[in-house]
């Protein structure tokens, strides 16, 4: 099996982190412990259960942590909806954001499918 660093949806999903990383420096102070943290956090956990269940080495594992990578997903996509109603992100961030966001979550449908089917 592959490493995790070589999975396209791991690389997707760093990117975004990335991506976070540096728009949320430009939200408000004082959601430095609020919004931008769980924006953060929410981030972070999506390539974070992708490396980890694809570390498992056994297939439910791996399937139970795409999920886990997919209820991150949801969750940050619901957080940077609150940011750009708050006029903390500008639209062409949060567009990148979010286009970046979607493709991950197709592909981790996809793996999550892929990976069912040989279960």
């Amino acid at each position: 099996m592959k490493s995790f660093r070589e999975l396209t949806v791991w690389q997707k999903s760093f990117q975004l982190v990335v991506l976070i990383y540096k728009t949320t420096n430009n939200f408000p102070s004082s959601e430095l412990y609020g919004l931008t943290s769980q924006i953060r956090r929410a981030a972070v956990s999506i390539p974070s259960n992708i490396a980890e269940g694809q570390s498992r080495g056994h297939i439910l594992e791996y399937i139970q942590f795409l999920m886990i990578a997919k209820g991150s997903a949801a969750e940050l996509e619901t957080q940077l909806l609150l940011a750009k109603e708050l006029n903390y992100i500008k639209e062409i961030d949060f567009k990148q954001a979010l286009d970046i966001l979607v493709e991950v979550e197709k592909m981790l449908e996809r793996l999550i499918y892929v990976l069912k089917t040989k279960t």
